[in-house]
Order: structure tokens, then sequence, then C-alpha cells
């Protein structure tokens, strides 16, 4: 439990202030940058920047992309199935907020 709380506020000071660059983002997903160029080439991530030196992520990428690469590993879909699956995530989280 106390892992998940400091987890939860480094990711909330992340989105707020920090960008975090291609091996900044890898480090922190402990993948190698083939897999978040992957990522980013399936639309997935969407890095500022316009050459992979110059790739920019948010904390919201953070969160993003610790989802897609869990989705990869523990139910063994490719990317493209992550990123519906992701779309159908963030499609859940609108509705829901609406019904509020």
């Amino acid at each position: 439990m106390k892992n998940e709380i400091s987890t939860d506020f480094v990711v909330s000071i992340l989105e707020e202030e920090s960008q975090l660059s291609l091996g900044d983002l890898c480090c922190a997903c402990a993948v190698h940058a083939e897999q978040i160029i992957e990522l980013v080439e399936e639309g997935i991530l969407e890095p500022t920047g316009v050459e992979i030196v110059e790739w920019r992520f948010s904390g919201t990428s953070l969160i993003r992309a610790r989802t897609a690469i869990r989705l990869q590993k523990d139910l063994h879909i490719n990317t493209a199935g992550v990123a519906l699956a992701l779309d159908l995530m963030d499609e859940i989280e609108r509705l829901k907020k609406r019904l509020r």
C-alpha cells in the first residue's frame, strides 16, 4: 500500500510540472527505447518534439505508457490492440465523468 501512495504522488507531480525525455520514460517504465518508440508510432503516446532526441513526455504519458506496457505483458495484446483498449478505457472515463 505504501508503494502505491508514493507512486501516485510522484505521478501527480510529474503531471503538473515535468517533462520526461525518452530515456527518462524508459527508466520509469523499465523498458527499452524501442518499445516506447513503438507506442509513439501506434499513436498511443504523443511526445512533443520532432526528432527522437527532442521528444518530451508528460506525466500523463508516463501513466499511459505503464498501462500500455502492463496490457502487453499481462494480456499479451499487440500494440494495435493496446491502442484500441486504451481508447476504450479513455471513453469509459469520459462517460463516467459525464454521468457525475
